[in-house]
């Protein structure tokens, strides 16, 4: 697989040669900095982990570079800090079993780009290295520009595949901006009570953003209950975590159908909803 930046790291953590690791990939997560993984997509690593028949894939697109840092971190600069997060992220690969994990070493501002084909070039080479079942990414709805730019990068990278190549689920999933106001109908809920504990512990294996100030195991894992508690009103809770996320297979399933329009089309339903019940 030739990757645009030679710096891009592969790791496999249980050793199996890089195509045969790639090839039994069933679950693909694409991700724009160290920690959304393992924050968004965890669904899917719990779906594979331990499952012989399942392989859970993980992409960081980003280099770490602009991570926040205090304490102990305060006074590493952005080459350190890259070299810290990428051991953080093979670390989580480890904790959740993946088959593999590709850290492809653009900046934030290359992902951010409009134009931004050489990540696209990349994630069209790691989905036809994987033909993954399921992908999930971020939403486009997110706030934060880096993510949406890894959402656009990865649409046009399974466009280019032949439809009956595509993966059968694409999954727009949450972090800067949850998806408690999509429509419940519109809601993709995943259950990921089981294994709370590997989830906590993927959360917090990214002490470098913790120690730094920024308490996202605690917030992840916090927003997972509130979603269980919340969903739904009339009847006692069926799960105990739960991550909503956006069904986005109708854009890779349709090429003349764009993503704006698309999400656009997901926040008017909510808007319906609200003047709906307002009565006015």
């Amino acid at each position: 697989m030739k990757l645009t930046n030679a710096t891009a790291d592969i790791f496999v953590p249980d050793g199996t040669p890089l195509e045969a690791a790639l090839a039994r990939t069933t679950h693909l997560g694409i991700g724009a900095h160290q920690d959304d993984l393992e924050f968004m997509t965890v669904h899917g690593i719990l779906t594979c982990f331990g499952q012989p028949d399942k392989s859970y894939c993980g992409v960081t697109c980003t280099d770490g570079a602009g991570s926040s840092r205090s304490g102990v971190y305060a006074a590493y600069t952005d080459d350190e800090m890259k070299a810290v997060r990428r051991v953080e992220q093979r670390t989580a690969a480890m904790v959740g079993r993946y088959g593999a994990i590709l850290q492809l070493d653009f900046t934030s501002k290359q992902v951010k780009a409009q134009d931004n084909t050489p990540l696209v070039n990349d994630l069209y080479e790691i989905l036809v290295a994987t033909r993954p079942q399921t992908v999930y990414t971020h939403a486009p709805s997110d706030k934060h520009d880096t993510h949406v730019g890894v959402t656009r990068a990865a649409i046009a990278a399974i466009r280019r595949m032949p439809v009956a190549d595509r993966p059968q689920q694409v999954y727009g999933c949450e972090i800067w901006r949850d998806l408690d106001w999509l429509p419940d109908d519109r809601k993709v809920v995943l259950d990921v009570s089981e294994r709370a504990n590997i989830s906590a512990a993927l959360s917090a294996v990214f002490d470098s953003q913790i120690s730094g100030g920024k308490r996202y195991d605690e917030a992840v894992m916090g927003r997972r209950r509130a979603h269980a508690t919340f969903f739904e009103s009339h009847a006692v809770d069926s799960a105990t975590l739960l991550s909503f996320a956006m069904d986005l297979t109708p854009v890779v399933q349709d090429d003349t159908l764009s993503l704006a329009a698309y999400t656009s089309s997901l926040i008017d339903a909510m808007k319906a909803d609200v003047v709906r019940r307002l009565g006015e």
